[in-house]
């Protein structure tokens, strides 16, 4: 399972890019039942890759944020952002709320877990938000407990070694088993090799653009690597890969920042969309699908591929079963505060409610701008929003006071999946 972070769905060289180069994602698409039109459950790491492994909407796993709330005190008196970060982290409140995150995590299904019960061996590699790599189930791991993966962050940037050296001993052992890649890749700091940096320096618009893009053909560059490990094995007819970005992000042009209003932490198609592909050579016949597919549908297709017990609570579907797409009305999500505010009342971090049904988006505000005064912004009441993605796909044309039965429609649909209370 190849996860990339911080990666706008726009920046692919199969889903129409001109601005990076990605031939292994290309190759890989190409060989791949695809999804162009997929999406997270949330624009924000932590709660969007808990969906991914629970196959459950972030109102019922409950992590709605990265972190738990910890009062502004507990970080007084730390001189810039890196030291309050830090005495954050080792403030008492803080690691009880991660402890009690960790928990609420255990309590849903988890996809390595459930292989485990499969025979599976199982390599968490990356970003990982749930403390040690054992929380989740798997056998083997490099994050040993730190907030967003610790060691397992060197994945990629340092070296492939961890992941490669688990593939060759599962073979060797006759193991089957579940292989989690989920590099800091591009996400920031975006610090390419010079050799790719010097290939977009001229070619982007601005010097934080192509460090990004820098950083996504590098990312690319280790998938290629990661096939040919498999090629090497002889494992590529026996391995299944699947393919999902976290959230997206969209460089600015003014300053080294992300715009937030498009992309992360926004329910914009620029925080929540991203190709999603399956691909098994000689099992899953290549082609392009028009239906959307959610994170939420990896743990239930992966865990039919693998014949094993699928979770009947969950909230996704199988990604090979076309009757079911086809039946879906819509896939839906929500955006939140990065600090979780009530880890018992998923609401009470809840900024925007959105569902995409056929061409059609709608976007609901809870009225919570960032949740808290902590954060410099108050809330905010914001009316609907309405757009046709076929014909407005940057999402720059509100329709809601031009159809307002449609509105009224998808509110109830939306209302339907979950009110927001």
């Amino acid at each position: 399972m190849i996860v990339s972070d911080d990666h706008t769905w726009t920046d692919y060289g199969f889903m129409g890019s001109k601005s990076v180069s990605t031939p292994h994602l290309d190759k890989l698409a190409a060989e791949s039942r695809l999804f162009p039109r997929g999406y997270v459950t949330n624009s924000l790491c932590g709660p969007s890759l808990a969906s991914m492994l629970t196959g459950r909407h972030v109102h019922r796993h409950g992590l709605t944020g990265n972190d738990p709330l910890v009062p502004v005190s507990a970080s007084v008196g730390a001189k810039g952002a890196a030291k309050a970060a830090a005495a954050k982290q080792k403030n008492a409140a803080f690691l009880d709320g991660r402890a009690q995150m960790i928990k609420r995590f255990q309590e849903s299904p988890i996809l390595p877990r459930l292989l485990g019960e499969q025979g599976y061996v199982s390599l968490q590699t990356g970003k990982w938000w749930m403390g040690p790599y054992q929380t989740g189930g798997f056998t083997e791991g490099m994050t040993k407990g730190g907030r967003h993966g610790d060691e397992g962050l060197d994945i990629g940037r340092k070296t492939l070694a961890p992941l490669t050296d688990f593939i060759s001993r599962a073979k060797r052992d006759g193991k089957p088993f579940f292989a989690w890649y989920a590099p800091m890749m591009p996400h920031d700091p975006h610090t390419p090799p010079e050799r790719l940096l010097a290939k977009y320096r001229d070619k982007s618009p601005t010097i934080q653009a192509a460090k990004y893009h820098a950083m996504v053909e590098w990312f690319d560059e280790t998938i290629g690597e990661v096939r040919a490990h498999l090629e090497k094995e002889g494992l590529t007819r026996d391995t299944i890969i699947v393919y999902i970005a976290d959230n997206g992000w969209i460089p600015r042009t003014d300053k080294p920042s992300v715009d937030f209003e498009r992309s992360k932490q926004s329910p914009f198609d620029g925080g929540v969309r991203t190709p999603i592909f399956v691909s098994w050579p000689g099992r899953i016949k290549p082609t392009v699908m028009a239906e959307a597919a959610s994170a939420v549908d990896i743990l239930p297709t992966l865990l039919k591929l693998a014949g094993a017990p699928v979770p009947a609570d969950g909230d996704g579907l199988d990604l090979l079963d076309d009757a079911a797409l086809k039946a879906r009305p819509f896939v839906a999500g929500q955006n939140s505060t990065h600090d979780i505010l009530d880890l018992a009342r998923p609401a009470a971090s809840l900024r925007y409610r959105w569902l995409v049904a056929g061409d059609l988006k709608l976007i609901v505000s809870s009225g919570r701008n960032t949740g808290t005064a902590q954060y410099g912004s108050a809330d905010a009441t914001e009316p609907p929003r309405l757009f046709d993605l076929k014909a407005d796909p940057g999402e720059l044309k509100d329709l809601a006071a031009a159809r307002p039965d449609d509105v009224k429609r998808l509110t109830a649909m939306l209302d339907g999946w979950w009110t927001g209370r």
